[in-house]
């Protein structure tokens, strides 16, 4: 057997989402801090990302993690997020799945009935607080960075769509949020599709009329959208959530259910240590609650925590071939 290069990976799934956990052949990236360490990634290694995240050993709504040692002090491990579209500055689900990897495959101390895991990410320090009972990872709650509401009510002009209303918010990404209702679509599993092509067109809207950029970290652009499902308010919310470049999320997102709890706050909707149920368009859910209410920038923020569950599924062992044609993956 030839090969080149062997990447030791542990898989799971955050409620529906598949998230592939690098836990071995990669070696520590340089940079002094996650974020440096995301941006020599992305310039200097991305084909290691597209080796793993794209056909023929990834697909286009496939999760990643890359571990790696931390570059502070108060940290376990250190992560890159990464999926087929780039390195993300954070994942809430991933991170639920390394959370959950982390303690039942022993890479950390765990005790019972909490373990906490402290994660180095390139847009902070994220605290995970893992529920363990018999070795097992139970559930996993983190928190998550201030959340804000970037720009409430704001109107896009959609090819195919017309003009929309819709709300911008920050929950360590950015995230459009719409009414399902306005476009027009059914809120059913069988549109699936539909709502990824008007995901597309949004995002694509979004970024041209009005790019968002976050005052703190400079992060900029709408890589989300949200479509609320009828009845959704804030108590309880269905969506389906579309990803750049246009994929469905199996999960609620974790990020996305921070920036739509900061959304309903800034609209009073919902207020601290309230739980907020948030659903995926395949009916697996995060429950949400907020914390704190601090600053970023000029904007009022809130402290997010983010509820939910991840399953091991295999350990897998990614080779390249010196012949194989696809070196750095594809997409079609």
């Amino acid at each position: 057997m030839r090969t080149s290069r062997v990447i030791q990976t542990v898989e799971a799934h955050t409620e529906g989402l598949p998230v592939r956990v690098v836990t071995g052949g990669v070696g520590t990236v340089p940079g002094a801090t996650m974020a440096e360490r995301r941006e020599w990634f992305i310039e200097n290694s991305d084909e290691l990302r597209t080796f793993l995240m794209c056909e023929p050993r990834g697909h286009s709504w496939l999760s990643g993690a890359i571990l790696q040692p931390p570059t502070r002090a108060d940290a376990d491990a250190g992560v890159l997020f990464i999926e087929v579209t780039g390195v993300l500055p954070m994942c809430g689900a991933g991170t639920i799945a390394v959370a959950t990897v982390l303690v039942e495959t022993g890479m950390v101390a765990v005790t019972e009935p909490v373990t906490t895991v402290r994660l180095d990410v390139p847009i902070g320090l994220i605290t995970a607080e893992v529920q363990v009972r018999d070795g097992r990872a139970e559930s996993v709650t983190i928190v998550n960075v201030p959340s804000y509401a970037h720009a409430l009510d704001q109107i896009i002009d959609v090819p195919g769509y017309g003009q929309l209303s819709c709300d911008l918010a920050f929950g360590g990404n950015f995230y459009a949020v719409l009414e399902a209702a306005d476009l027009g679509i059914p809120f059913e599993r069988d549109r699936a599709e539909t709502f990824i092509t008007a995901g597309r067109a949004v995002m694509a809207a979004v970024n041209e009329q009005m790019e968002p950029v976050h005052p703190d970290s400079g992060y900029r652009g709408c890589e989300h959208a949200v479509f609320l499902a009828p009845g959704s308010d804030g108590k309880h919310s269905r969506h389906a959530l579309i990803n750049v470049p246009g994929w469905l999320d199996r999960s609620p997102g974790g990020t996305g259910t921070s920036a739509r709890m900061a959304q309903l706050h800034a609209r009073g909707q919902l207020a601290l240590d309230e739980d907020f149920v948030n659903q995926s368009f395949i009916g697996t859910s995060f429950t949400g609650r907020l914390i704190e209410r601090v600053a970023v920038g000029g904007h009022d923020a809130v402290v997010p925590t983010i509820t939910g569950r991840a399953w091991l599924t295999a350990t897998a062992q990614y080779m390249l071939d010196p012949t194989d044609p696809f070196p750095a993956g594809f997409t079609v």
